[in-house]
């Protein structure tokens, strides 16, 4: 019954995401070249987690003969797209600075829809969410859908293979973002996990 209810739960989020995907992909296809630019933004940034994530589960195997390590390392895979979200973040704040006016937040995201989709990656920090690790996968496959219509659109003749280039350079940075942040979460994780036996051992 557990395994049962836990297809059930999936088939639901799945379901909410494909219609939130669909709401946001109309939403978006009036394009001109400002929400082009935005949406290359956010490939930078998310698009190259679901490689990521399919290289990490692939190198850990099976749940049933992953050690500690593997699985630990895959437990922290949503942190890292936490992480991937929080750099977002960032950058979005640094680019209103010094202006922090609501007309220019709205000026600024010139894709509200997608933008609020992808800070919601932010939410992945609570401890209970990241438990469901396919749920951050299915939230990145949306970022990762328009780099693969774009390349469908623009690799046919009347295609711009300048923007084939384009796009391809930002998934490569955008796979470098992932990797480097799942390196500084396992490595952040890793340490404190150390220097917690350490204190415990002391104090036997």
């Amino acid at each position: 019954m557990p395994a049962f209810t836990c297809i059930i739960e999936l088939q639901q989020i799945t379901s909410g995401i494909i219609k939130v995907f669909l709401k946001i992909y109309i939403y978006t296809m009036d394009d001109n070249f400002f929400t082009y630019l935005q949406r290359l933004e956010l490939i930078a940034f998310f698009s190259g987690y679901p490689l990521l994530y399919a290289v990490i589960l692939s190198v850990a195997g099976k749940k049933q003969a992953r050690n500690n390590i593997k699985s630990k390392a895959v437990s922290l895979l949503p942190y890292t797209y936490a992480l991937v979200a929080t750099l977002y973040l960032g950058l979005q704040v640094k680019n209103l600075y010094p202006d922090y006016s609501i007309e220019d937040i709205k000026l600024a995201m010139g894709q509200p829809l997608l933008t609020t989709w992808a800070l919601l990656a932010l939410l992945f920090w609570i401890p209970a969410l990241p438990k469901k690790l396919v749920i951050s996968l299915l939230h990145s496959i949306v970022f990762f859908f328009f780099l693969i219509k774009d390349l469908i659109v623009h690799s046919s003749s009347g295609g711009d293979p300048h923007v084939i280039k384009n796009d391809m350079k930002v998934y490569t940075d955008s796979l470098l973002v992932n990797v480097f942040a799942f390196i500084a979460v396992a490595s952040v994780f890793f340490l404190y996990l150390r220097i917690s036996r350490k204190n415990k051992h002391g104090h036997q």
